[in-house]
């Protein structure tokens, strides 16, 4: 029982990952940014730290995209016209995920430049 709800579950979160990829211009661009970012902290010689940094970082980005969907979804069932606050709040969600794009692209500089520089300088 309890491993058939589970099951259920992560059909559920599956799902929605498949719905926000094949729907969602964003995820796709974040999610591609962040198998690449993953791809080069395979390569980089980095500290557990800085693969752990990264890691956040890349989460925080792909959750927040998804959380900005589905208020996007929510507040679609609210006409526009009823309230600015329906415009506000999907600005808002965008913002966000703008800020945690913005910040995980600069700690990933900080973190992968200096292993990128040195690994360019030798080629």
């Amino acid at each position: 029982m309890l491993l058939n709800s589970l099951k259920h579950s992560f059909e559920h979160a599956w799902r929605g990952l498949c719905l926000a990829f094949r729907t969602e211009r964003s995820f796709r661009i974040q999610t591609v940014a962040g198998v690449v970012v993953f791809a080069v902290m395979l390569i980089a010689p980095l500290s557990e730290f800085e693969r752990a940094v990264l890691l956040l970082a890349i989460a925080a980005v792909i959750v927040l995209e998804l959380l900005n969907s589905a208020v996007e979804r929510m507040v679609d069932l609210f006409k526009p016209r009823l309230s600015q606050y329906v415009g506000d709040i999907k600005d808002l969600m965008s913002a966000a995920v703008l800020a945690a794009s913005i910040f995980a692209a600069i700690i990933g500089f900080f973190i992968l430049w200096p292993h990128l520089s040195g690994m360019l300088v030798r080629f």
